[in-house]
This record gives structure tokens, sequence and C-alpha cells, in this order.
């Protein structure tokens, strides 16, 4: 199904999760430490990568900013440690990770974060490709009014009943990509009437991670209810 690797200096954990997502149909790769991690996604260019915080060589927070200042950060990649705090894992959200596991990781959290990873990056891929107009319904379609010769494409996401933000693609990946999250929270506050706890099922993060990541691109909480 995807092309997943896994990063991570424990053998135990490396040898697990490939059993885990081998038996759900992905391809996996695993490295040890940050060279390997490096070698592998210039080979493969793996469609998810779990990358673990601390390692020997190179630690998994400079390993995606390396990936990020670069522009090889093009793959949807979820941070996993079992000692990190709070505020490494929301400077790796900042930086580009998609989501955070804390070790042990529950099969259940895993294929969560692995599924919720991989529609990420297939939705990344659309809008590479074409305009995208985004929905209350996750429809995807093609932007008939612009062509491929346009330098700015915009792309719509309805967050309410009569409110449609519009973003530009034709900038940095960073930029857009909280501009996204932003208009991508929003609309789930306001689909679940602002409940923090459903939005942080749906989205797959914890409750204090949600809020910071919340307060970090400026969502207004106080407008996320229904009227």
């Amino acid at each position: 199904m995807a092309n997943i690797l896994v990063v991570d200096d424990e053998l135990g954990i490396r040898d697990l999760l490939c059993e885990i997502l081998n038996d759900e149909g992905h391809a996996v790769e695993v490295a040890e430490n940050a060279a390997q991690a490096r070698a592998a996604r210039l080979r493969e260019a793996p469609d998810l990568v779990l990358l673990d915080i601390w390692m020997p060589d190179t630690d998994g927070v400079t390993l995606l900013k390396e990936w990020s200042s670069s522009g090889a950060l093009t793959m949807p990649v979820i941070m996993m440690s079992g000692h990190a705090t709070i505020d490494t894992a929301v400077e790796a959200t900042r930086i580009g990770a998609l989501a955070f596991l804390e070790k042990p990781i529950t099969m259940q959290k895993l294929l969560k974060a692995v599924a919720q990873g991989l529609a990420r990056g297939a939705l990344r891929k659309l809008a590479a490709k074409a305009p995208v107009v985004l929905h209350k319904s996750s429809a995807i379609a093609p932007h008939a009014s612009h062509t491929a010769e346009n330098s700015a494409i915009p792309a719509a996401v309805d967050t309410g009943p009569h409110a449609t933000q519009t973003f530009l693609l034709d900038k940095p990946l960073r930029d857009g990509r909280d501009e996204y999250e932003k208009a991508y929270f929003e609309f789930h506050l306001y689909k679940e009437n602002g409940s923090m706890t459903r939005v942080a099922e749906k989205t797959g993060l914890e409750r204090t991670h949600l809020y910071r990541k919340l307060k970090q691109l400026g969502v207004d909480l106080t407008r996320s209810k229904r009227n």
C-alpha cells in the first residue's frame, strides 16, 4: 500500500513496527541512525517516515530540521519518543512533523497515525499536481478557472456554513502548510462545535499538544462554536 521508513536506534522497536506495518500491507524500510535515514530518504522517497527523537549520532529533531531547510521534507513525518517533553513535541510540529507518538506505542495509535499521515501525504501530492478546492464534504476537485501557467493558485477550505478561506499555493511550503493547518483545525472545531476532546480524537493529537498547536497557528477558539 505505501512505502514507510522506520528510523529508530532500538532493534526491538524497529522489528516490532516493521512487523505491524508489514501485516497491514505496507513496504517497510528500517534505519538505525540519521546517516542510514538520509540514504533511505534519497533511495526510496518514502510515503511516510516514523522518526525517533533520541538517536546516538543525530537526533530526530535535528534531522527533521535538516530535511525541512533543504526542501527534502516532502513526506509526512511522525515523531516517536519515550522521553520527549511537550516543548520538544511542539518544536517538532513547528518544524514540520505531522504528529508525535509517545512510547510505548500501542498498535491502535500507530495505525491511526499512519493512516492520517498517508492521507495527508496523498492530499499534498494532489495539491502539487493541480489546484484543489476542499469542501466540508472533504471532496477534492480541480479548480477549472486556473491553468498550469498560473503562478498563484488559490485553494479554498470551507470552515462553516458561510465561511470560505482562500490561500495561495505559490509560496514557501511552511507558510502554505500553516495556512492549510489553520483552516483544517478551524473546520474540525466548527464541525465539533468547539469540543477540544472530539477534535483531538478526530485529528489524532493529544489535547495538550492540540491546544499548543492551535495557539501557535493563531486559531481563535472563541469563534469555534456554531451559533
